[in-house]
């Protein structure tokens, strides 16, 4: 196990890395990766889920029972449902958004890919993240994967890190900078 770039240093990172390998050595990485989108996504939309998968009032055998329904209900492969299965038994649901993203990390970088991390105040169609990866491959000559997330407290614009780089054309920054300009 490499610790490229931090990600085995968090336990998120260490049970994404483990994911990861698991699904390299059977040859299942996109599989598994459509399937971890999917739970995001269902994440995202879901407050029963979300409950679930945070709540330590659920307890251990009601988690994993309610994980794995909802696995067959959302039709993940089996390598996923079994992932979340453990991660219900060790009582650390919780940490799948960052257990998705750190997989998304290790799955691009074994692509050869390096990741953006994206913050737009609403979500991007397709046709703006097309448009952004072409600029971002322009900008750094890499193919670039994107890690999207929607935060409405930027108000507009986007904040893009890549690496340690961070480019940032929030709207709430650039009325920070000018409050602060105007104070001055």
């Amino acid at each position: 196990m490499e610790n490229s770039g931090g990600i085995q240093a968090s336990l998120a990172g260490r049970y994404a890395t483990a994911l990861f390998e698991l699904a390299r050595d059977e040859q299942q990485l996109e599989t598994v990766g459509a399937s971890l989108q999917a739970l995001r996504q269902a994440l995202g939309e879901s407050p029963e889920l979300r409950e679930l998968t945070t709540s330590p009032l659920v307890g251990r055998d009601a988690a994993v029972q309610a994980i794995g329904a909802a696995a067959r209900t959302m039709g993940l492969d089996p390598l996923t449902a079994n992932f979340l299965g453990v991660l219900a038994q060790n009582r650390r649901l919780a940490q799948l958004p960052a257990i998705v993203r750190a997989y998304n990390l290790l799955a691009a970088r074994h692509r050869g890919e390096i990741t953006a991390e994206v913050t737009s105040a609403h979500p991007l169609t397709d046709d703006q993240v097309r448009a952004l990866k072409t600029n971002l491959k322009a900008r750094t000559g890499q193919d670039i994967a994107v890690d999207l997330s929607v935060d409405p407290a930027i108000l507009g614009g986007l904040v893009v890190k890549i690496g340690s780089q961070m480019i940032d054309s929030s709207i709430r920054t650039k009325l920070d900078t000018l409050a602060h300009a105007m104070k001055g």
